[in-house]
């Protein structure tokens, strides 16, 4: 059995700013005998339902922080796993940093108790980048570092057992980390929220983007998480400014492999 990923799709491409085009951040990645769903943001499971994936089938859920265009359907998703009738044959694990178990306590007590499984079907793992930076769940191993954006955020990097990596940066500002971790990868798939000429901090732009690609050596660089600005400029040219490989501007329900 070939145990490499074969799936990787972009279900939300945009932000918080409400679009029929672009819902809110997520991705899906899957081998043979895994799927893992990288941050839930609002619309998450409705996207899902399009790529053919169903939420029983969801091995982990990873959020690269608690903004909630990134983790706001985590409450829905745990309850949807509940009705009608429990049928989630496989373990359910929530990864995410620092503070994490605290984040779905808090959910959990604000809808009343709503969010519990029965006994062995969840799990919390929580990335505080003290210990070990790396774990493998199932074939694919999982690395992960701080990025610049809040306190818990991660970016993550997938890397099946052929050697094939993809990189997921979540929200971040420029970060030698990003870098070090995407280095080589065949595919990062990076934030790049605002035109060059409307830098916020906490988030990246067009060319600063292509610059963090282009020093990490990825294959292919893929632009996600677009506000509405985006649209109005060309963001393909601004990051060919700095990157010179193929670059994907991301769209929601995007299949790249």
């Amino acid at each position: 059995m070939d145990l490499g990923i074969k799936n990787i799709t972009i279900l939300g491409s945009g932000t918080c700013v409400p679009s029929l085009d672009r819902s809110s951040c997520s991705i899906v990645l899957q081998d043979q005998t895994h799927t893992f769903l990288v941050d839930a943001g609002p619309g998450t499971m409705h996207r899902l339902l399009m790529a053919g994936v169903s939420i029983n089938d969801v091995d982990a859920i990873l959020l690269s922080h608690f903004h909630l265009d990134h983790c706001a359907e985590v409450p829905p998703f745990i309850f949807a796993t509940k009705y009608p009738g429990f049928k989630r044959q496989k373990k359910l694990t929530l990864i995410g940093g620092t503070g994490i178990t605290q984040l779905l306590d808090n959910m959990n007590r604000t809808f009343q108790g709503s969010l519990e499984l029965p006994k062995g079907y969840f799990d919390i793992i929580t990335l505080d980048t003290t210990n070990k930076d790396t774990f493998d769940l199932g074939a694919i191993q999982i690395d992960y570092t701080k990025v610049a954006h809040k306190d818990e955020s991660r970016a993550f990097r997938f890397t099946d057992p052929n050697g094939f990596s993809v990189v997921y940066s979540g929200d971040t500002d420029y970060s030698e980390n990003l870098i070090k971790i995407a280095s080589g990868a065949d595919i990062l798939i990076c934030e790049s929220a605002l035109p060059d000429n409307k830098k916020v901090v906490g988030h990246l732009t067009p060319s600063l983007a292509g610059r963090i690609a282009a020093k990490a050596n990825v294959k292919k660089l893929v632009l996600t998480h677009f506000y509405p600005e985006c649209d109005q400029e060309d963001i393909q040219k601004q990051c060919e400014k700095t990157f010179q490989g193929p670059i994907v501007l991301a769209s929601d329900m995007l299949r790249l492999i």
